[in-house]
């Protein structure tokens, strides 16, 4: 079996044991995700299965989040499951202003991950320092945020928002829970996450662990097809004999927009793997980087 398994992932469920329960469900040793989310986050869990995990590192990097945001309250882990730090409520805290402070996360930005995750700084993860009690500066990176759209308003003492994000590979969501709050001076925290889109995957189309189960009993589990999270990269299809030689490591000879990353299909339709493409002198040659399936 290859090819995709979009995921719905339960709460409570580390992107580990969602892996470790696929494999056992459909009997496979190659099993692998892309996109780790913390167990108290739920949704998209792109999962690959077979040859398909030669292909996570191909994978776009965009996702989108529906994120609750708690303002008034600071916590260890900048989510509801770490050590309370400040706690203040903020009963005059209007929408107008939450909404003035958001428009500052658009685009790209300066972010400090959370001191709980999975980060390495001198080849050791944050968490397993937090939980030592080690403090070690975190160094910051450059995200970017392409969109935000505020679903919900809940006043309070401790009022919610509920906000729909769109952004680029590796950005913490709690991280902006916790700099919204200080960009308002109330503190703020994350209060839940469902991850609505990743890498290509879509929570309309995902399935749960146990509607997974239900279609396995049944015989109609049918994994999503390997190229279809691939459609950001250009393709480029191959004669059969030009085919053949690429997938035996052979480089040949194309005519295409350059591109650093191609999908490669022989003229069947059959998807064969991923190439790079390099400009020559004499012209341009596609170079194997990732056969999939080799021509016989």
């Amino acid at each position: 079996m290859q090819g995709f398994l979009n995921l719905n992932k339960p709460f409570g469920w580390t992107s580990h044991d969602c892996v470790a329960k696929v494999r056992k469900f459909l009997r496979l040793k190659r099993v692998g995700h892309a996109g780790t989310l913390d167990p108290s986050a739920t949704g998209v869990l792109p999962i690959a299965l077979g040859r398909a995990t030669k292909l996570l590192q191909y994978l776009p990097s965009d996702k989108a989040y529906k994120a609750i945001i708690r303002l008034g309250l600071r916590t260890s882990t900048d989510d509801l499951e770490g050590e309370i730090i400040t706690q203040k409520p903020v009963v005059d805290l209007t929408l107008s202003s939450v909404e003035t402070a958001l428009a500052k996360f658009i685009g790209k930005i300066e972010q400090i991950p959370p001191m709980y995750s999975a980060i390495q700084v001198d080849g050791k993860r944050l968490y397993d320092l937090a939980r030592k009690g080690e403090t070690v500066d975190v160094p910051s990176r450059i995200v970017e945020i392409f969109q935000t759209d505020i679903l919900d308003w809940r006043e309070g003492d401790y009022p919610e928002l509920d906000v729909h994000i769109s952004c680029g590979g590796g950005t913490y969501i709690r991280a902006i829970a916790r700099d919204l709050g200080e960009v308002l001076q109330t503190g703020g925290t994350l209060a839940g996450l469902e991850r609505t889109h990743s890498s290509g995957f879509d929570l309309s189309d995902s399935l749960t662990l146990d509607e997974l189960e239900k279609q396995l009993q049944a015989g109609i589990f049918t994994p999503q097809i390997p190229d279809k999270p691939l459609q950001h990269l250009p393709q480029v299809i191959l004669p059969a004999d030009d085919g053949k030689k690429w997938c035996q490591g052979q480089r040949v000879a194309v005519n295409v927009d350059f591109a650093e990353k191609l999908r490669v299909y022989e003229e069947d339709g059959r998807f064969l793997g991923i190439a790079s493409l390099r400009d020559e002198t004499t012209g341009q040659l596609l170079i194997p980087e990732m056969v999939f399936e080799a021509i016989s």
